[in-house]
């Protein structure tokens, strides 16, 4: 199947959209479940370098581990899961727009199931995902327009 696609025109610099929407530590500010996160290590986020989330998965809070697959800033940004039924991939694209006064955000997201994985995956992870999606994206713009992030 091909990856669940979500893009919004945020009135910020490519810049500031890119740290904000690439930061695990902002990522509860406008993902839906997303409970908290960080990198794992210190210094400059590197390809390799583990993303750590915490989601909120029924009743139970559950640690996401995903890998750095590339990174350039401020234009994109990509993990995938290494652990869990459920693996997700994720790409950050982030475009200037109005001579870098304004940016385009699109996050591709796909998932991979292992295990009982395979049988959540089509059934009901890619299904929130696409609902999820386009609210998360608004709220993330809201939130850099409304200058609530302090970024």
């Amino acid at each position: 199947m091909a990856p669940i696609s979500t893009t919004v025109e945020i009135d910020r610099t490519p810049e500031v959209v890119f740290a904000y929407a690439t930061d695990p530590t902002r990522f509860s500010e406008w993902q839906s479940g997303v409970v908290g996160g960080h990198m794992d290590g210190t210094g400059p986020i590197a390809v390799g370098q583990k993303c750590m989330t915490t989601r909120k998965i029924g009743f139970a809070e559950r640690p996401i581990t995903s890998e750095v697959t590339h990174f350039e800033a401020p234009r994109t940004w990509g993990v995938r899961g290494v652990d869990g039924p459920i693996r997700a991939t994720v790409d950050v694209t982030v475009e200037p727009l109005d001579n870098r006064n304004r940016a385009r955000l699109t996050i591709d997201v796909d998932f991979e199931g292992h295990g009982i994985g395979k049988l959540i995956v089509p059934l009901a992870v890619r299904r929130q995902a696409r609902n999820e999606m386009p609210a998360n994206l608004q709220t993330l713009k809201q939130n850099l327009e409304n200058g609530t992030t302090g970024v």
